[in-house]
């Protein structure tokens, strides 16, 4: 009914009835426009100017939700109404509570209705209308105790007093309106609204408020407060509270807009006068985007981008990772197995000799082993070209993605520069073949870092000494770091991470890293590397560490499994591992071994000749010392080449030859054709500006002819703390026993009376204040004057809204009202 209120200017259209009407809430957005239509939210650009319709959609709605037998839904129906008779207001009309469960509903109907109103009520910018009728105990009011949970302040609870043409003869609200008895923070309005007879018989809304108006100006109780009665004051209270909340979110809405339009304002200024066919525009777009992709592909391979990722390397910084980490790790990985390396040099020594015994040490031998070593240096280069190339066309994608808005001349733009990077993949690989093929040309045994005969069988006396000795060198610690033994199983307490400690002589492995508490310590000698498939669950990436003797490892496990986050990591500790003398497990080593054994099992038979093992000892030198010179040398070269053939020469291909070839490949009004998302984008872009300029205006409005009130001052709303009396009891002082026109509680003593706590004088802009507390007949003869102070009474539970005991109160066959609207 009071919503219906609202809505004076059309026919009934909210559903009313006998037992619990509303079972889903209802969302009603009034909207003042000049046209006149409802529009419901699951009836998307159906308009209905029928309000008929609209009432028979809302009872079908419900009924398709929750059932025709009184169930209830938490899922909301909203609705919205356009009419030139409304205010700007929501309001959602919640289920009333309901104790006992009827039809199909829960036994928990109390608790579901309770969490269904809670979920609206707990909103911060939510008015809560707290509904109660006038001839029933206010104490006890469901809505009020509600709200009073919701809102401990009162800051958001209005109370509504319906029914007040139904007391008894004698009784009135009078002191409940005025605030005095039982006292909100926003005071009390009374409304009346129509009996069922007036309904049925078709009553207009319009004479039932003309209806409601005269009986407050008639009524001796109330007619001197008649102003501040009734719906059309309801409205506007309600109205104001929406427009105080609009102004004091107003300087926050009005800084955030301010932002965004100065954030797209340079991107509008260049779409106010776009013209999409203008041929200068296009010419300008075209090298303006020629010149920022040169830029930022210089950026990324330079350093200094505007742009840092900090989540993985990008650009020059994965490129400068593969000349350092990657491709020194490929060259150690190539690294010779020491044995296999004895075996070749006693052989190629035997095989120089033939069937004569040499005397002397072949330097034959030599070069033949070192360039079998060179040659294979080949392929770790040839795979470094081809990771820088993969990071270079990486490179340009990611250049390429600021011109998305156009699409060919992107396509077109990746095209060329990624087949003038493949064009000089060739001349770079040759460039690197040639490096290699330079290096097998001659043997520069005069090298300053070649040790020379003399000094290789010095050495190799020496490390016999050391190997007699011991070495008592401090230990150099090669990395550190965390890692996971993966395979240690469950039972035993299962994967765990460890601080692991890396040297020259052993591994070890630490509680912490503060290697206080040292768990074991792992000798590197005969251990080699070997890559594990991650389990299916796992995600962490794994290798191993095992004995190429066929021992154990650790413990009673054959190999040492060890688990890192990303297989950058792994590579990384690869790397330290061949630093300390750990190399990876090579397919086809056992093969080796045994056809080694099946050739005359002469692997064995060289060790007994002293003069052999001294001559292998010193080629080994000598092949070690200069297959340094040559990695030394390759590791230096490769990068500088890498740069000057290829990166180097890309960037200068984009800075003087990129744009020629873009004319040259097609139409230019091919190329610079828009995206359908960039055109979508433009005019989204200037339909936000000009919506953000409006608004700003709006604002601006908004400030100048509008004002706020302010909020009333606290209450003593203590009363609302008070349990309800059990059954079969009832207090005296809040029984709802008719008061007379006499005090509700005695007055103060002289002298005590202090300031008034309630709301002040509310007038036309007031916002669900109080109204103003009037003095009693004859005590002062303007019925506006200043209110009287509200009296002292006993601590005491106060009485209720007044009724007669022992006699039913007029009563009216009305649709259960909500315990509060919004």
């Amino acid at each position: 009914s009071l919503i219906q209120n609202f809505l004076f200017h059309f026919r009934d259209f909210l559903p009313r009835g006998s037992g619990i009407v509303t079972r889903r809430p209802l969302v009603l957005q009034l909207v003042n426009s000049s046209t006149e239509y409802g529009e419901f939210l699951h009836c998307k650009g159906k308009k209905f100017t029928d309000f008929e319709e609209v009432r028979l959609e809302i009872e079908a709605e419900t009924d398709r939700v929750t059932g025709s037998n009184k169930g209830i839904s938490p899922v909301p129906i909203n609705l919205r109404v356009y009419s030139p008779h409304v205010l700007n207001l929501t309001l959602v009309d919640l289920p009333g509570m309901t104790k006992v469960p009827v039809g199909d509903q829960p036994p928990d109907i109390e608790f579901q209705i309770r969490d269904m109103l809670m979920q609206f009520v707990t909103k911060e910018n939510c008015l809560i209308l707290a509904v109660s009728p006038a001839n029933s105990d206010l104490a006890n009011s469901d809505a009020l105790k509600i709200a009073k949970e919701v809102d401990p302040q009162g800051q958001r609870t209005i109370g509504v007093i319906t029914k007040l043409d139904l007391m008894d003869e004698g009784t009135d609200a009078r002191d409940v309106l005025e605030n005095k008895l039982l006292p909100l923070r926003r005071g009390y309005i009374g409304v009346v609204n129509r009996s069922q007879k007036d309904i049925d018989g078709k009553k207009d809304i319009q004479a039932a408020l003309a209806a409601e108006r005269k009986f407050f100006l008639s009524h001796p109780a109330y007619r001197h407060m008649a102003d501040r009665m009734g719906t059309p004051f309801l409205q506007k209270v309600l109205n104001q509270q929406l427009t105080n909340h609009i102004r004091d979110t107003l300087p926050g809405l009005r800084n955030k807009l301010q932002s965004q339009l100065l954030s797209i304002e340079k991107e509008v200024e260049e779409y106010k006068n776009f013209r999409p066919d203008d041929p200068a525009r296009k010419t300008k777009a075209l090298l303006q985007m020629v010149q920022q992709f040169a830029v930022d592909f210089e950026k990324r391979i330079e350093g200094s981008g505007d742009q840092i990722d900090t989540y993985e390397l990008s650009g020059g910084a994965r490129i400068n990772r593969i000349f350092h980490e990657r491709f020194p790790f490929e060259l150690v990985k190539m690294e010779f197995d020491e044995k296999e390396l004895r075996r070749e040099i006693s052989y190629a020594i035997k095989n120089i000799h033939e069937v004569r015994t040499g005397l002397f040490t072949p330097d034959m031998a030599f070069e033949t082993i070192v360039k079998k070593q060179v040659k294979k240096i080949k392929e770790p280069c040839l795979k470094c070209v081809d990771m820088v190339i993969s990071e270079l066309i990486n490179t340009v994608r990611q250049c390429t993605k600021k011109l998305s808005q156009y699409p060919h001349l992107r396509e077109e733009m990746e095209r060329i520069v990624t087949t003038h990077i493949r064009e000089r993949e060739g001349r770079t690989k040759d460039q690197v073949m040639l490096l290699i093929d330079i290096e097998l040309a001659y043997m520069n045994t005069n090298h300053e870092d070649f040790i020379g005969f003399a000094n290789a069988q010095q050495r190799s006396s020496q490390m016999s000494k050391k190997k007699a000795a011991g070495n008592q060198d401090e230990i150099l610690v090669i990395r550190k770091g965390w890692l996971t033994i993966n395979n240690i199983g469950i039972m035993k307490g299962g994967s765990k991470e460890y601080w692991f400690v890396l040297t020259a002589e052993n591994l070890s492995w630490y509680k912490d890293d503060e290697e206080k508490e040292k768990k074991y310590m792992l000798p590197v000698d005969n251990l080699k590397l070997r890559d594990v498939e991650k389990g299916f669950m796992s995600s962490k990436h794994i290798f191993a560490l095992f004995n190429t003797e066929q021992r154990n490892v650790y413990k009673d496990y054959r190999q040492l499994e060890l688990a890192c986050e990303t297989q950058e990591e792994v590579d990384s500790w690869k790397a330290s591992f061949l630093r300390a003398g750990v190399y990876p497990e090579r397919v086809g080593d056992k093969d080796k071994a045994s056809e080694a054994e099946e050739n005359g099992g002469d692997s064995f038979m060289h060790s007994m000749d002293p003069q052999l093992e001294r001559q292998v000892e010193t080629i080994r030198n000598l092949v070690d010392s200069y297959m340094a010179i040559v990695n030394k040398t390759i590791r230096d070269l490769m990068p500088k080449t890498i740069m000057h053939l290829m990166i180097n020469n890309t960037k200068d291909f984009i800075h003087s030859e990129l744009l020629a070839n873009l004319y040259s490949c097609g139409d230019q009004n091919t190329l610079m054709e828009e995206s359908a998302e960039q055109a979508q984008r433009r005019d989204e872009m200037l339909r936000m500006y000009h919506a953000l300029k409006e608004a700003l205006n709006i604002i601006g409005d908004i400030n100048t002819s509008t004002i706020s009130t302010p909020m009333p001052p606290p209450v003593d709303d203590s009363w609302l703390q008070v349990q309800s009396v059990p059954s079969g009891r009832r207090s005296p002082t809040s029984s709802p026993t008719p008061q007379r026109r006499a005090p509700a509680v005695p007055p103060a003593r002289p002298g005590s009376r202090g300031p008034a706590p309630g709301p002040p004088p509310a007038g036309g802009s007031a916002l669900g204040g109080a109204p103003p507390v009037p003095s009693r007949p004859g005590a002062s003869p303007d019925p506006f004057g200043p209110p009287p102070q509200v009296p002292s009474r006993p601590n005491r539970a106060p009485p209720g809204v007044p009724s007669r005991p022992g006699k039913a109160s007029p009563a009216r066959p009305e649709s259960p009202k909500p315990p509060f609207d919004m």
